[in-house]
Parts: C-alpha cells; structure tokens; sequence
C-alpha cells in the first residue's frame, strides 16, 4: 500500500526478489491541469500497471467492497509505505500483521512530514523505521530500523531519496525476518525516555513554509534546506516601486555577521548578490523561484530585476 515515488521502490524491490506481490493498494487518480479535468495516475499505480499486478484504489478504506476484495486476496502480510492511516478492519487483517515503513528513526517524527521537520530542526541524522501498524499513528512495535548522517550541506531532496533506498532495503530485511520467525519487535516506549522530548512531523502547509526573518541564519537555513525542493520555502519582498514580490527560496547560504538592520532587510548588488537580514547575521539567496516564473540563480533573478528593493 502506498501513492508517491518513495513508495514504488519498495514495490520494485519486493518484484525483482522475486516476493509474491498478491496486489496493489494506491490513492486513486488525482485530478490535474488548469480546470483539473485530467486525471493523473500515482507513481505507484504506473508501476503496478507495468508488472501487471492486480490493483485496488479505495475512495474509502472502509468500504465494504474494498474490504471484501482485499480478503479474497488473502494475504499473508501488507506492508505499508507513503499511504494514508489504516482502519483497523484492514490493518488486522492478514495473519502476519501489517507493517509500515516510515522516514524517521521512530519514536521520532510521527507524523506526516520526516524528513522535512528532521531537518529543519537541524538534526545530525535520521533514518526509516519498520514497525507493526496498530491503533494510533506511528506507534506499533519497530522491528528494524537504520540510520544516515544528515549533512549540513542537505536538502530534503537528498535525504528523501537516501531513505527511499535504504528503505526498499530495510522492506526486504523486514519481510524475510517476519517470515522466518526471527523478529523480536520493541515497544516505542521502552525507547522513549521523556514524552516530552519527542519531536513530532505535522503536515506542512504553505503558511508553515513563510520564512520568519527574525529567527537566526541557522534556523532559517535549516529552514529553507528543510523545505526543498518541496513544498519550498518563501518570502516576500518589496522593491523599490512598491511592488510585493513572492520569492520561493531553494537553495541558500548563512553568513554569520554583526549588524544593525531590521530583519529582513535586502543587501544586494543588483548583480550577484542577494541577502537577507536574519538575527545574527545574513541568509544569502543562491537559487529561487518567482511567482508565476521558472526556478532560477539569483543573478538571472537580480539581471530581471535591477529597479532594486526596499527593506
């Protein structure tokens, strides 16, 4: 079961092992396109369609139909990757158990965005859990997990598609063990030293992505990596006719440096430079994206825009 790309290589790699793939479960077909009347199939779907193997998309997981297809495929075990919260009805379903792959090192970052809010709060590693489903989201028992160093020079891009490897990976270890009797799953809280030092991963939403020019270049630089290449981090600035521009930042440098300006202020040189006042020195804007325009350097940015900004 699972939707995104993060999902399809465990789905490859549980096929090319050679693994009895008794059926695919995916979101269905999500509407696209200016007046959204095209319907784009996920990347999970176009991988089960090329190996030909039975496929379901549930509107609702707990639909009776759905239900009654998913018990005449009679699986021994499901496994679980990149998809949506499971009703108990199917998440018990089969006599192996269901078992979930997510991108934190578990009790870590519950929640729907790992590997954004592992970054952002500046961590030096992260890594993917496999744990038995139950009734509260990303609880069960981990049965193996595995680690990565988080690069200060890394983006969310980087890391996803590090943990999407190491993952497939982490899937077939979890299988083969699962069906060899030789897993010995941990209870999360005999892990968990202090409920309250747990860091959680809400959803991101576009208001979570607006950069706080107050904070330090640190947090903001964690900020922007955190965020990119999706959903991105942004700002808004004013040039110097008055017009609001929207500025969606990729790529970014910190220069710690003494100053007195307002945070947010604009030092540029119309040319090459583009920085951003933070709290304790600058974030220097090195690749972005404007409003209704393609993603560029900021030196083609600065070249388009040479009327200048106010602070």
């Amino acid at each position: 079961m699972g939707t995104p790309e993060f999902a399809v290589k465990s789905l490859r790699a549980l096929v090319e092992s050679g693994y009895r793939v008794v059926g695919v479960i995916t979101m269905p077909d999500k509407p696209v396109g200016k007046h959204q009347s095209v319907l784009q199939a996920s990347p999970v779907k176009e991988y089960a369609l090329s190996q030909n193997l039975p496929l379901l998309q549930p509107e609702k997981l707990k639909d009776h139909d759905f239900i009654e297809q998913l018990k005449d495929w009679k699986a021994d075990l499901q496994i679980v990757v990149a998809f949506r919260m499971l009703p108990e009805i199917v998440w018990n379903m089969p006599p192996l158990g269901t078992f979930n792959l997510h991108a934190s090192l578990l009790p870590q970052y519950r929640g729907a965005a790992p590997i954004n809010w592992a970054i952002i709060n500046g961590e030096k590693e992260t890594g993917v859990t496999t744990f038995f489903l139950t009734h509260e989201i990303d609880t069960g028992k981990i049965i193996f997990q595995e680690r990565i160093p988080i690069k200060d020079t890394d983006n969310a891009g980087i890391i996803h598609d590090q943990l999407m490897k190491i993952g497939a990976s982490l899937v077939l270890k979890t299988v083969e063990a699962i069906v060899n009797n030789e897993i010995r799953p941990v209870e999360q809280k005999t892990i968990t030293v202090n409920e309250e030092l747990l860091k959680p991963a809400p959803k991101i939403f576009k208001e979570t992505c607006l950069i706080d020019w107050h904070k330090t270049t640190k947090e903001i630089y964690d900020f922007i990596r955190g965020l990119s290449p999706y959903p991105t981090a942004w700002t808004e600035l004013k040039t110097s006719q008055g017009e609001t521009l929207t500025l969606k930042i990729f790529e970014a440098e910190k220069i710690l440096k003494q100053h007195d300006l307002i945070a947010g202020s604009i030092v540029t040189d119309g040319k090459t430079q583009l920085d951003i006042a933070a709290s304790d020195g600058f974030i220097r804007i090195k690749n972005l994206q404007q409003a209704g325009k393609k993603r560029m350097l900021v030196e083609d940015f600065l070249r388009g825009n040479a009327r200048g900004f106010l602070k």
